[in-house]
């Protein structure tokens, strides 16, 4: 059998091209196809749920937990405080929490499902700084005297009490906002799943 002039070398190179390229096509077919099945960043950013153990979480203490690209603040509120809330009412525009962002679970004055343990989106309702945690009572620099404790915005001086009510005559409009959020166990809140037997 006579090859008739076909260069048999050149041949086998032709094919073993093809070959990679067909395989390197594969591949970049098949990376994507691949990829895709990992969450995607914006599914990520809209929200998986966020757990965050508050046992070792201190009377007075307040941690930072990121959920949805957010500062959520975590609190454990003294007896104390819980019961200075009252004390502040007048001072605030929306004590009862007519307008709030907060679901129908948590109480509307103390803002939680569990007295003790306050959660929020740390984002000033004006223009969404993040405020600053001010527990001391009597801070001369937000209102002495009548100052309980609770949350200062730098930005633009809005203040907000240790339930997260926004106090009258500051720029922000609304209570800061309490996101979504449920007990897992006694010691174990999941932030962005709502609590069970909610409507």
């Amino acid at each position: 059998m006579s090859d008739d002039g076909v260069n048999v070398g050149r041949r086998r190179f032709l094919t073993a091209a093809t070959s990679v390229v067909g395989g390197a096509g594969a591949v970049g077919v098949a990376v994507p196809f691949v990829a895709s099945w990992n969450p995607s960043a914006k599914a990520k950013a809209a929200g998986a749920p966020v757990k965050y153990n508050i046992s070792k979480l201190e009377p007075g203490q307040m941690v930072t937990v990121e959920w949805r690209g957010k500062p959520v603040y975590v609190v454990r509120r003294t007896e104390q405080v819980l019961q200075d809330l009252e004390k502040v009412e007048p001072l605030l525009r929306d004590p009862n929490s007519e307008e709030s962002i907060q679901p129908p679970y948590v109480d509307p004055e103390n803002r939680s499902i569990k007295p003790q343990m306050l959660v929020l989106v740390g984002l000033c309702t004006h223009l969404g700084c993040a405020p600053m945690y001010r527990p001391e009572v009597g801070a001369a620099d937000l209102g002495g005297s009548e100052w309980m404790g609770g949350f200062f915005c730098p930005c633009h001086g809005s203040k907000y009490d240790m339930a997260g009510r926004v106090y009258k005559g500051v720029p922000a409009p609304t209570n800061l906002d309490v996101p979504s959020y449920s007990y897992e166990s006694d010691d174990v809140i999941v932030i962005g799943v709502d609590q069970e037997g909610s409507a």
